[in-house]
């Protein structure tokens, strides 16, 4: 194992990003998963992941389960936390919609100087979250349920939204699903969970497998289990568009 370079490649940060994800999600790391959440061939994700070795920032053992590495980990971290600034600057001081600065900051996170960082934070103050509820200082993640298991009469609270393809927040956003929005569960059934707004109006109605991707805070709570399906990435097909 070695280290070709102090820094990370773009594309290199990209998986490790995605890695660090589903470590946060409590997923297997695994190609298999990063894959799925990368929507990219086997082929392609074997190819990189071979890079990754080589370069020192992660380990495979005899299962081909993937660790990272001490500095792995560290440049993992660095990279998602740049990357949630950057959507909060883009959303609170640009006004860029959030559920369009995920794929905004992923152009912007691989060019940031140090300079142009420091000014970020000073921008976005006391921020703890980006704008899908996913925390910016990591290890500070707030154990949620799948909006999914709720039962009818639930009042919950929106965590985060664990999947952030764009055309699933694209989704969410027009339905009213976003991070602080305080619900009871209307209805559920093995198909669909509809929401009602406590602050009134229209309810919102999400498939199941769209629920399951909206980490909340339930009164009465199930049981916490990872938040995510097997199924990482969500095709139109899947959530009734």
């Amino acid at each position: 194992m070695r280290r070709a370079s102090p820094h990370a490649t773009a594309g290199e940060e990209e998986y490790l990003q995605s890695l660090f994800w589903l470590h946060e999600a409590g997923l297997p790391l695994t190609a298999a998963n990063l894959g799925r959440a990368m929507r990219l061939s086997a082929p392609t994700v074997s190819e990189m992941v071979g890079r990754l070795e080589r370069d020192g920032y992660i380990t495979r053992d005899g299962d081909r389960t993937i660790h990272f590495t001490d500095s792995g980990r560290a440049d993992a971290e660095r990279i998602v936390s740049r990357h949630r600034l950057i959507e909060r600057f883009l959303t609170d001081v640009v006004g860029v919609p959030w559920d369009d600065v995920h794929e905004e900051a992923e152009r912007l996170e691989h060019a940031m100087t140090p300079r142009f960082e420091a000014y970020v934070r000073a921008s976005v103050g006391d921020a703890d979250t980006c704008p899908h509820g996913h925390p910016i200082a990591l290890g500070e993640r707030v154990q949620g349920v799948p909006l999914a298991d709720c039962a009818v009469g639930a009042r919950v609270t929106v965590l985060r939204l664990e999947n952030e393809a764009e055309d699933l927040l694209h989704y969410l956003m027009a339905q009213g699903i976003q991070p602080g929005l305080r619900a009871v569960v209307a209805a559920r059934d093995e198909e669909l969970v509809t929401v009602a707004p406590e602050a009134g109006g229209e309810p919102a109605t999400l498939t199941v497998s769209v629920a399951e991707t909206v980490s909340v805070t339930a009164e009465p709570s199930p049981p916490p289990r990872t938040a995510l399906p097997e199924q990482l990435v969500l095709g139109h097909s899947r959530y009734g568009r």
